[in-house]
């Protein structure tokens, strides 16, 4: 049975998810950031051909809770120098999987960081609808960025292009875009509308910690 490597980069806490500084304190949008990773990762850790998760990160709350979940850190591949966001984090993607590749046969699964409520059943559908041999995306609930970019076989580049309009540069690039009702994984969180969407589809334990915490 063919394995998977996911890879899941992962800004400073103090830069990620801006657009909730409305709705929380920086103290508890950061708790909610690396609740959400955690969240992520456990329930890609748990498919069965989901070999390793890598995650790419320059925060060390991060790197703790990565390093407690099993999955190994790599340091962000740039040195602060750009300020570009989207490079970074096309750079931090196209740096663990040169890592994977390099090690070994498996395949890879590029994953946003912010998918509390994914499911490691949609996770395994979508990586068994991928061709054998290839790229194929997930575009997320919106229908306009990139939850999961997954490479099969070795004979293509891995070649991210996440950011704005991802879904359609993926699949422009030669992508195929897979369909399927995976709401868990298409629902990357960045607006508190994401959040509320998310909790009620059922968001996993460290998440709903924080939420409940919080009051909801």
């Amino acid at each position: 049975m063919s394995t998977a490597h996911v890879v899941i980069a992962v800004k400073d806490l103090a830069a990620a998810k801006t657009r909730l500084a409305d709705a929380f304190t920086d103290a508890d949008r950061a708790r909610l950031v690396v609740a959400m990773f955690r969240d992520t990762a456990l329930a890609a850790r748990a498919v069965a051909a989901v070999s390793a998760v890598t995650v790419v990160t320059p925060d060390p709350a991060i790197a703790d809770a990565a390093v407690e979940l099993g999955a190994r850190v790599v340091q962000e591949p740039c040195d602060g120098s750009s300020s570009d966001s989207v490079v970074r984090l096309n750079a931090a993607f196209s740096a663990a999987a040169s890592l994977v590749r390099a090690e070994g046969d498996d395949d890879i699964i590029a994953l946003q960081a912010d998918l509390p409520a994914l499911r490691s059943t949609e996770l395994a559908d979508a990586y068994a609808q991928a061709g054998t041999n290839g790229r194929s995306v997930v575009s997320d609930h919106h229908g306009t960025g990139t939850a999961a970019l997954i490479l099969k076989g070795r004979a293509n580049e891995f070649d991210p292009l996440f950011g704005p309009a991802s879904a359609l540069r993926h699949r422009e690039s030669g992508a195929d875009d897979l369909h399927g009702h995976w709401p868990g994984l298409r629902l990357d969180v960045d607006t508190i509308a994401d959040v509320r969407d998310a909790f009620a589809l059922g968001v996993g334990q460290s998440t709903a910690e924080v939420l409940h915490s919080l009051g909801w």
